[in-house]
């Protein structure tokens, strides 16, 4: 079964209110085999919700309609959803005593406008809210003769997510076939979105029944593989075996299959060959050495480094012959390779790497652009340098030459 959440509430369409509740219900949903396939925001606006409603009852098996139940005049989600079931509301007697207690408990007046917290759908069963004075409402209903589970809850979070858990879920796991899914991220680098799919997608659009989303940001490839069974078990089989094809075409640009970070692989490869670490950083300001460091027992390989900004400190930390920075120019191969070696050889690290360029948005030249960058490793009996002409603003240019530094320690240490 697939589901759809629709938030209620004006305030979510501006730029100062998030929908946070629909990551928690997506959570939940999906740990009991429901795909969620649509979220949607709407506006306090009766007709637009309405709309909403029957859009979604066209589509989806399980709606969950989250906000608009309180007391005020733009709360309409009970309405709207009467309206667009083409059912009439009661208001349930017991529901108006239980708000007059408990304003009464409070020593409180009750508006009048509060009454409405207690009109019922018509085939609706009350879901308690002990945490708000606006109940929730469960309809196991028919559209167009499918049958449809309907969830009115309310928005605020501290009474969507109890009520959800304790009144929602176990009516869920009573009407819903048992389903479990499974999932894998497989993640790439240095090959592009539209490539790695053009690589990938006659392999994955063979199964079916494995859902296959490809997202790229962060200098990556994600692979998101998700697979809903009967049992954990068999969705996991279906996961692991796309998953395994996956890897097999991407060869040398997959690094991680089940969610590592490349920090994190190129740590696991040093400790695996009882090798360590040392960096010299120009243009990337010490960005490596923090990616670095952000994994936990990174010390245990990663020996430390020097940020050389200054021609004089890649001679002073790097041993950088200032007649080779003279010839070639702070940003050359030249100069990146000395700083591997350099580095590596007054540390006394394994391995070396040395990023030398212009990540702008000033400083550039006809032959040495903004995002020329030079990343090069040593290990003390070879060298190798790679030239890149990264694109973006300075923040993207520094991420990418990171990305491609760790990225080629990984390919050294993987052979």
């Amino acid at each position: 079964m697939n589901a759809e959440i629709l938030a209620v509430g004006s305030e979510m369409l501006t730029p100062w209110r998030q929908d946070t509740n629909s990551l928690f219900l997506t959570e939940h949903l999906n740990a009991i085999g429901v795909a969620v396939r649509f979220k949607t925001i709407v506006g306090d606006r009766r007709t637009d919700i309405v709309s909403a409603v029957r859009a979604a009852l066209t589509r989806t098996d399980i709606l969950i309609v989250m906000g608009g139940l309180g007391p005020t005049e733009d709360d309409l989600s009970r309405e709207a959803v009467s309206e667009a079931l083409g059912v009439g509301m009661r208001r349930d007697g017991s529901l108006v005593a239980a708000l007059s207690a408990r304003f009464a408990e409070r020593r409180m007046t009750m508006t009048d406008n509060n009454l409405k917290q207690a009109d019922v759908i018509e085939g609706a069963e009350v879901l308690v809210n002990p945490n708000g004075t606006a109940p929730g409402q469960w309809l196991d209903t028919a559209c167009n003769g499918f049958r449809k589970l309907v969830m009115l809850i309310p928005g605020p979070p501290s009474e969507c997510r109890p009520l959800f858990e304790e009144q929602c879920l176990p009516r869920l796991r009573q009407v819903i076939p048992a389903r479990k899914i499974a999932r894998r991220t497989l993640k790439a680098t240095m090959i592009g979105e539209s490539a790695a799919d053009a690589l990938l997608a006659p392999i994955y659009s063979t199964y079916t029944d494995v859902e296959t989303t490809i997202l790229a940001g962060n200098c990556e490839i994600q692979l998101q593989l998700s697979c809903a069974k009967a049992t954990l078990e068999e969705a996991q089989v279906r996961v692991d075996h796309l998953a395994g094809k996956l890897e097999e075409a991407l060869d040398e640009y997959l690094f991680a299959s089940h969610d590592e970070t490349l920090e994190q692989i190129v740590l696991y490869y040093l400790e695996l060959k009882q090798a360590t670490l040392a960096v010299a950083e120009s243009c990337t300001g010490g960005m490596l050495g923090e990616r670095i460091t952000s994994v936990s027992g990174s010390s245990r390989s990663f020996v430390g480094g020097a940020l050389v900004y200054s021609d004089a400190l890649k001679s002073e930390f790097c041993s950088v012959a200032p007649d080779l920075i003279s010839a070639h120019g702070a940003v050359s191969a030249a100069v990146a390779e000395a700083m591997a070696e350099g580095i590596r050889r007054r540390t006394g690290a394994t391995f070396g790497i040395g990023i030398t360029g212009i990540a702008g948005p000033g400083g550039g030249t006809e032959e040495k652009p903004v995002g020329l960058v030079y990343v090069a490793l040593s290990d003390g009996s070879s060298r190798e340098c790679s030239e890149n002409h990264f694109r973006g603003d300075r923040q993207k240019v520094r991420q990418w030459a990171t990305q491609k530094a760790l990225d080629m320690l990984r390919r050294r240490l993987m052979h």
